[in-house]
């Protein structure tokens, strides 16, 4: 199987390209996940079929496995807009295009395990459940593996989950850095500058909250942060304004700094409103606050000590290359949050220019990642 992988690393390499080449913007990954599914089902995997939030699932299941899957998962979606030029263009061994990396590479290392292990006599104890998920980017926020981890009958008794994501020898991802994000609207009679002077200003109880958070003490400041990210309001020069928002995103490695990070902006946010509307004109309208929850992803961890990421480190150590343990924002965030045994790692090759429109790979080891992840995948599925 793994001079297989070597032998196929042209094929891997242009199914990436193919795969590019079909534009995956938020919430419109239909057409690449048809792609994918149609791969699955030339391959031979059992099941293949697109579920209800349109991720695209096939089983790998040899004769005597038996009980919870493992699961591989690589996200369809990229970050950028419906409309993006997404064909791929070569500059020597690089390859520029929009999502060439993250994560057109994740699913063909993620095709090209599953073809191998579809074509090879292998025994494996447990079945290997393969995923191309939806909304891992972004606004899409987990929504696909949040839908396949779901209470109500999902895969919440897995036996470990791999998500393929991007380029790379090195890096394991075994802690997940989790997200709360809030869209902060405040609303007010508004009026002329002149005339309705004295009136509550909304981007003065904005602009005054964001000055605030900007000094709020963050929990265990080397594993979270805090950042106010977009604003905006008003409608002329000349006029006191009617609305205003901002949105804000805080990062944490632990549940429980997400949760004091999302008391002190709300405590903030109300304090800022309130002594807006007490220095108002008398007779005059006060503001409205609303706060909306627009992304939520969990914290978790797998300990450095979990045979999968000793595996994975052991994987890496064997083909020449040094394991680095880090925490990111991925699929495996829903089952580490879980506590199912989760990492996310790339799969070889190098790249630069992630979520720009000059994002670039070039395949130098590429083979080399595929193999590391199909080593993983073998030794979790108890090969």
């Amino acid at each position: 199987m793994r001079t297989a992988i070597h032998m196929r690393d042209a094929d891997t390499f242009r199914e990436q390209l193919e795969l590019v080449a079909i534009p995956a913007p938020p919430f419109g990954e239909a057409e690449r996940g048809a792609s994918v599914a149609e791969r699955f089902r030339v391959m031979g995997l059992a099941n293949v079929r697109v579920d209800e939030e349109g991720n695209v699932l096939g089983t790998w299941s040899p004769p005597g496995a038996s009980g919870p899957p493992v699961v591989v998962a690589a996200h369809l979606d990229t970050v950028f807009p419906a409309g993006t030029d997404v064909e791929p263009r070569r500059a020597g061994p690089r390859v520029h295009a929009p999502g060439i990396t993250d994560n057109s590479r994740g699913l063909a290392g993620m095709l090209a395990i599953a073809r191998v292990l579809a074509a090879e006599p292998v025994r494996a104890r447990r079945p290997v459940l393969f995923a191309a998920t939806v909304g891992e980017e972004g606004i899409g926020d987990l929504r696909g593996v949040k839908h396949l981890f779901r209470k109500d009958g999902g895969l919440r008794d897995a036996a470990a989950f791999i998500a393929l994501d991007g380029s790379g020898m090195r890096r394991i991802v075994h802690r997940a850095i989790g997200s709360r994000r809030l869209r902060v609207e405040v609303d007010g009679p508004g009026g002329h500058s002149w005339s309705d002077r004295g009136a509550a200003n909304p981007i003065v109880a904005v602009g005054a909250a964001a000055a605030e958070i900007r000094t709020l003490a963050l929990p265990n400041p080397a594993r979270s942060a805090l950042t106010v990210a977009r604003m905006a309001g008003g409608s002329s020069v000349n006029s006191i304004p009617e609305s205003a928002w901002m949105e804000i995103d805080m990062r944490s490695e632990e549940s429980a700094g997400l949760q004091h990070m999302e008391q002190g902006v709300r405590d903030i946010l109300a304090r800022a409103v309130h002594e807006e509307n007490g220095a108002r004109r008398a007779g005059t309208g006060p503001l409205r606050l609303r706060v909306q929850v627009i992304g939520d992803r969990p914290s978790g961890e797998t300990s450095g000590r979990d045979p999968l990421v000793r595996a994975a480190a052991a994987v890496t150590a064997s083909l020449g290359a040094t394991a680095e343990l880090v925490g990111s924002s991925t699929d495996a965030n829903v089952p580490m949050a879980l506590g199912i045994p989760s990492i996310a790692m790339g799969v070889g090759g190098d790249s630069g220019g992630i979520h720009t429109l000059d994002e670039w790979y070039s395949n130098e080891g590429g083979a080399l990642g595929v193999e590391r992840g199909l080593l993983v995948v073998l030794a979790a599925a108890g090969v």
